[in-house]
């Protein structure tokens, strides 16, 4: 997971077409700890970016002032501090028309729980209410263990911080929450289902890969998708597929094998039957048909 931090200054990895922005943790040396603990400020300015990104890193962030919102994945949370706030790897968020945010922000890779795997669980189940309001015993039970936290990182005992964060993640585990997010609008899912179908650069090729990426279950997802358009997101994405297959069988000189593993079949004879079950004809009669059998 150290290929997960970067040395301090690297830009951010440039994403591929229709891929969001990826961050990663910034550390002072190749072997200093994949940990990082201050203020919005002293973190930096990425760590109240206003474009949609991902990270490979946990982030904890508790607000304590400011106005505007914050978005996780398709979930709108507006700022009234005090707030604690849990963002996963690979979740998607951003920062909303904020002014004077205020607060301090945690970072860590997965490598730094290596003492208390179970907080990997604790942090998954807390990014399903990823959106805290913090009464007042709650806010000063949290700014007493990020200063604490700070007061450490600054010594440098790693041990001591793994402890340390470890007795967060379990105590903010405890407070009560508040209602689970607001679910997602049907028509927002379907909108993102048909942006992220229409393009297969991504490699998304399953209903499953689809809501995970939004942030739904594939139940949701699928109910969503068939009451905006009326038919199911599995049929969608059948036809999808095909019209990929078709077009690399068509324009290029790639052979059945490869067209298979370029959209997502790693059998190339369930491919084809997959194939000509959409299409009435073998992916090498296609082919040799050209052009007047494509759509």
């Amino acid at each position: 997971m150290r290929g997960t931090t970067v040395p301090p200054g690297t830009p951010c990895s440039r994403p591929r077409a229709g891929e969001l922005p990826m961050h990663r943790l910034e550390v002072p040396a190749p072997h200093a700890p994949p940990f990082a603990v201050g203020t919005f400020d002293t973190i930096g300015p990425l760590s109240r970016a206003e474009f949609p990104h991902r990270h490979t890193f946990h982030e904890l962030v508790h607000v304590t002032g400011g106005t505007g919102t914050h978005v996780v994945d398709l979930a709108r949370w507006p700022l009234r501090p005090p707030h604690f706030g849990v963002i996963t790897p690979g979740q998607v968020h951003q920062w909303a028309g904020v002014r004077g945010l205020t607060g301090h922000v945690v970072v860590f890779t997965d490598d730094f729980l290596l003492d208390h795997p179970a907080d990997r669980e604790r942090l998954r189940r807390l990014s399903e209410r990823p959106w805290l309001e913090l009464d007042e015993r709650a806010d000063a039970a949290v700014s007493r263990l990020i200063a604490d936290l700070e007061e450490e990182h600054r010594h440098g005992e790693e041990s001591v911080l793994r402890a340390l964060l470890h007795v967060l993640v379990v105590r903010v585990g405890r407070l009560p929450g508040t209602p689970e997010a607001p679910p997602v609008p049907a028509g927002a899912v379907a909108a993102e289902f048909t942006r992220l179908a229409g393009n297969p650069d991504l490699g998304l090729w399953s209903v499953s890969a689809h809501a995970d990426r939004i942030g739904v279950t594939p139940g949701h997802l699928t109910e969503a998708v068939k009451a905006a358009t009326g038919r199911t997101a599995a049929q969608l994405l059948r036809e999808a597929r095909t019209r990929e297959a078709q077009r690399f069988l068509l324009r290029t000189d790639l052979t059945v094998r490869q067209v298979a593993s370029r959209v997502g079949f790693a059998d190339p004879a369930y491919f084809c039957r997959f194939f000509r079950r959409e299409t009435g004809l073998s992916p090498g009669d296609f082919r040799r048909g050209g052009e007047k059998h494509h759509d």
